[in-house]
């Protein structure tokens, strides 16, 4: 097998356990086959640079990544390539020239982390131009389709249930109704996984409807039986009663989710009467040192990738499935949305532990 330059970037939104990737790749490419690995700079931002921004990653590089968060190559969630805006106010097609930065490094294969968007839009860009690429699942929000664990998940999830645990006791001194809004874009996976594990009493999903009016059924009842507090757990995708998303527009004209947590305060001590406060957990889910299981799942992942490289197996991404790594055909990993199953485990384990779901 001949020395190969291969590329690695990480897209989208960042996570914990991104570097524990990023140094898997390279102990397995450096260690193992004696090739060469090159990290690029701010997703493919850094290949529309000429020259392209890019780092010769070696061994004693990334020798103290595992538990370092976040990516040490940067990392964009915004600039569409194939609409990217420019200083003018216009936008621009910029594939051609990622594909360039692409070849003028010389690569031989390139690793993209990201999620099910970045992954679309990677494997268009490797299309176009014919680049060998191979993709690593990262999302807190383990929502892509054909995997169990996303890079990033069970750090977010861990974080989201020390939230709880910490929210207990400020809850019961005050005798309040504690709200905690956490990520997860449209799927409720940290919601309800946090929520069964952090001892919720309400837990909130976009995947299932509710009303106000049960909530405050379940916050009476447990008043009733001489508990004079309750904690509820709200994925920020979720919905008023009326259907409408909650939503927060910046100064820049952006518009993502927030605020759902506040609309539930006014109206659960509306029907309730009881005093409401709430905590937005926000990018905290996305910083910190990865848990055990997310350096796990990522240097998996990492190794994976490689071999995969090793195989000329293109246009895969690794999966973890049945407690194994697997690979399957990038069109398949993206084609299905994984959103919480309303029939499935955990929200027959919420209902049964008597913690109101919706209805």
């Amino acid at each position: 097998m001949g020395q190969k330059r291969i590329g690695i970037l990480t897209s989208g939104g960042d996570c914990a356990g991104l570097n524990a990737a990023i140094r898997a790749v390279v102990c397995r490419a450096v260690g193992t086959y004696d090739w060469e690995v090159l990290g690029i700079r701010q997703a493919t931002q850094g290949l529309m640079h000429s020259p392209p921004q890019a780092i010769r990653l070696e061994l004693e590089n990334v020798d103290s990544l595992r538990v370092a968060g976040g990516t040490m190559l940067g990392t964009t969630n915004q600039g569409d390539p194939f609409a990217f805006p420019m200083p003018d106010g216009t936008r621009c097609d910029r594939s051609e020239d990622i594909i360039a930065g692409y070849y003028q490094l010389g690569l031989d294969a390139i690793i993209g982390i990201g999620g099910d968007g970045s992954m679309a839009i990677l494997r268009r860009i490797a299309e176009q131009g014919n680049l060998n690429l191979v993709a690593i699942p990262k999302t807190i929000d383990n929502d892509v389709g054909v995997t169990e664990h996303s890079i990033g998940f069970d750090t977010a999830v861990n974080t989201a249930t020390e939230a709880l645990d910490r929210l207990h006791f400020t809850a019961a001194s005050h005798s309040r109704v504690m709200i905690l809004e956490v990520m997860g874009r449209d799927a409720g996976h940290i919601a309800i996984t946090a929520g069964i594990a952090g001892g919720a009493d309400v837990i909130l999903i976009p995947e299932i409807s509710y009303t106000i009016a049960n909530i405050c059924h379940k916050i009476k009842e447990r008043q009733e039986q001489g508990k004079n507090y309750s904690l509820v757990i709200v994925s920020e995708a979720v919905r008023t009663e009326a259907g409408d998303p909650v939503v927060i527009t910046n100064r820049l004209g952006q518009c993502r989710y927030g605020g759902i947590g506040d609309y539930l305060a006014d109206r659960i001590c509306d029907c309730s009467g009881a005093e409401t406060r709430v905590t937005v957990l926000g990018h905290v889910q996305r910083g910190g040192t990865p848990s055990p299981l997310d350096r796990l799942v990522a240097s998996a992942f990492g190794v994976a990738a490689v071999d995969l490289i090793a195989e000329e197996k293109y246009d895969h991404m690794v999966t973890w499935q049945n407690r194994q790594v697997v690979s399957v055909p990038i069109p398949e990993a993206i084609a299905q949305y994984q959103a919480v199953d309303p029939s499935g485990t955990l929200v027959k384990t919420a209902r049964g532990l008597g913690i109101y779901l919706g209805d």
